[in-house]
């Protein structure tokens, strides 16, 4: 199983706590979530574009998935991250790269314009990686809940 992720969402699933845009949103995004929390080795296609993630964005919303903003903050993570459009890697050995290049207070810059930056579970997602190497196990329900993007 290849997952097909965008540059900026490397650093989002990072954050995500549970919650999101809209149940179908946070119901996808928390399959992949889990998927890479529990099979780290799972391999990670670098795309172009609206990906994995996007697929679930909710239709009554203005998406975001095009926007000049949005593939800057991609462009911006992957060059931060050592990685471009195109590549392979697993999901391990990407929280690898994210641990050796980005420090939870280059969310501030990378993520500036992120309606979901100001709460901080992006900075403390990272955080946790230069800690330990895997994914955090998501709040259970009724636990305090975060934004994804």
């Amino acid at each position: 199983m290849t997952i097909r992720l965008r540059g900026h969402h490397l650093l989002c699933l990072l954050g995500y706590r549970g919650k999101g845009y809209s149940d179908g949103f946070c119901t996808n995004m928390t399959e992949i979530y889990e998927t890479l929390r529990v099979r780290p080795e799972t391999e990670i296609a670098i795309i172009e574009g609206p990906d994995d993630i996007c697929r679930a964005f909710p239709a009554d919303q203005h998406s975001h998935c095009r926007n000049d903003s949005v593939f800057r903050k991609d462009s911006d993570i992957l060059s931060k991250v050592g990685m471009k459009i195109g590549d392979s890697a697993s999901w391990s050995s990407i929280l690898e790269r994210v641990a050796g290049n980005v420090q939870p207070d280059d969310i501030r810059t990378l993520c500036s314009d992120c309606r979901w930056e100001p709460y901080g579970l992006c900075k403390e997602g990272v955080a946790h990686i230069h800690g330990r190497r895997e994914l955090r196990p998501l709040p259970e329900q009724g636990e305090k809940g975060g934004q994804s993007a």
